[in-house]
């Protein structure tokens, strides 16, 4: 989960039980629950925030499987930009 100063105010602790209690769901069911949750997300956004949302959800997965694909290497070494280069943090 991010640790952006923009997120300070979260209940991270909650946030963190939910998503443990979640990953302990089957496959299928982690996908069905997040598909359940995209149609309040759009709704709460506008189309060109929904579209930037999806679009950082695919660059997390990118970084992600970088990650996986290199252990060890560190960040420094990753060619798919984190959220802190991103966000200029």
């Amino acid at each position: 989960m991010t640790t952006s100063s923009s997120t300070d105010w979260m209940n991270h602790p909650e946030l963190r039980r939910l998503v443990d209690d979640a990953n302990r769901l089957t496959l299928a069911e982690r996908v069905t629950l997040i598909k359940g949750l995209i149609p309040s997300i759009a709704d709460d956004q506008t189309p060109e925030q929904f579209a930037a949302f999806m679009e950082e959800l695919r660059q997390k997965g990118n970084r992600f499987n970088e990650a996986k694909a290199h252990p060890g290497e560190g960040r420094a070494t990753r060619s798919v930009p984190g959220e802190r280069e991103i966000e200029n943090r």
